[in-house]
């Protein structure tokens, strides 16, 4: 029927279903154990794969980490990765030089373009208590006009990004969290992504919001802005969730119309959900690992043209680097505009720019 709301709805696995402009979509949620002197988990690693460790064993993995969990140094190219870390830090170094620590609610958005190089290493800086870990990976495409822009490396920190709380009828408040994308009826602008991201293009309708509702609170979803726009809405969070009038018994990700305003409704627990939308770029997809041009000549290519140039190189000791023992946030930029933020007891933050 065209007025339905939900136009299809799969399970949650690890990996999460997207569509055009996005790519891939992955919910993190590690409960390490209390760290060691290396900063990696105080327990025993046998059992695992490691250098491949993604089964979960023991409610955590060390994905490609042999000492430290995390990302050791893989190139991309073609494509942005959105990080956005809900709880633990993330320790990020790159080709382009630049260096981060992040987390509580920071976004970092990188433009790969045409090559660069990074690692994502998850230090576990708490020596006395459980260490856990959780955030969003999200994959967003790039035109072919710009598949080949120079890498761009953008931070968002928690503080600044918008934070809107729409209260229903009850007084129940909804949390919305603008990362990208503005939100229809509201003043709040969020911070502006990288200049060469699709996100950028006022055609694209680009939004990642996600979103913390109290048990039986109401949000209407607005209309997108265009009648192209597509949105996935992911209910991660909660017991149930009612969409449209429609029950939605259990997690799931759904593709909802985007042409009308859409009521949730949610039940008897706090309910999160992820929103992702945009219109589609509509071009051909080429993927092979962590390339992904419009061609299979262009991933040929970016091979060849890894293997001769390393994307710039890699100028960091070793292919796993994490930044010491001190609870902090920061970002070294590739230009060396240092940004060091502060956390304070009461897990408020405040930044200053040097």
């Amino acid at each position: 029927m065209p007025d339905q709301p939900i136009l299809s709805i799969q399970n949650l696995g690890f990996q999460w279903p997207t569509m055009d402009p996005f790519l891939f979509c992955v919910h993190h949620d590690d409960r390490y154990p209390r760290g060691n002197a290396q900063l990696g988990p105080d327990a025993s690693l046998a059992g695992r794969d490691m250098g491949q460790d993604f089964a979960g064993k023991d409610g955590w993995r060390m994905y490609h980490g042999m000492s430290v969990p995390g990302f050791p140094s893989h190139p991309h190219r073609g494509f942005e990765t959105v990080t956005i870390v809900r709880d633990g830090l993330i320790d990020h170094s790159d080709s382009l030089g630049a260096t981060a620590r992040f987390g509580g609610g920071d976004v970092q958005w990188l433009t790969a373009g045409r090559g660069i190089v990074h690692s994502e290493m998850f230090p576990l800086l708490d020596p006395a208590h459980p260490n856990r870990l959780e955030l969003f990976q999200i994959w967003l495409n790039l035109p072919s006009s710009h598949k080949m822009v120079e890498p761009h490396f953008t931070m968002l920190w928690s503080e600044k990004i918008p934070r809107l709380h729409c209260a229903d009828a009850a007084g129940l408040q909804t949390e919305v969290t603008c990362i990208a994308g503005k939100l229809r009826g509201s003043d709040a602008s969020p911070l502006a992504p990288p200049p060469d991201s699709w996100a950028s293009q006022a055609q694209s309708d680009v939004a990642i919001w996600t979103l913390r509702m109290p048990a039986h609170a109401r949000w209407t979803l607005p209309a997108a802005a265009g009648a192209a726009t597509r949105r996935m809405v992911y209910f991660f969070v909660g017991e149930s969730l009612t969409v449209g009038g429609q029950v939605v018994p259990d997690h799931a990700a759904m593709e909802l119309r985007g042409s009308g305003d859409i009521e949730l409704v949610n039940g008897p627990q706090e309910a999160e959900l992820l929103v992702l939308q945009g219109r589609p770029i509509g071009e051909p997809v080429a993927q092979y690992g962590p390339f992904v041009m419009n061609t299979q000549a262009e991933i040929q290519q970016a091979f060849a043209d890894y293997r001769r140039t390393q994307f710039g190189g890699w100028p960091w000791p070793d292919n796993a680097p994490v930044h010491g023992k001190e609870i902090r946030r920061f970002a070294v930029h590739a230009d060396g505009q240092s940004e060091q933020l502060k956390i304070q007891s009461h897990n408020q933050e405040q930044a200053s720019d040097s």
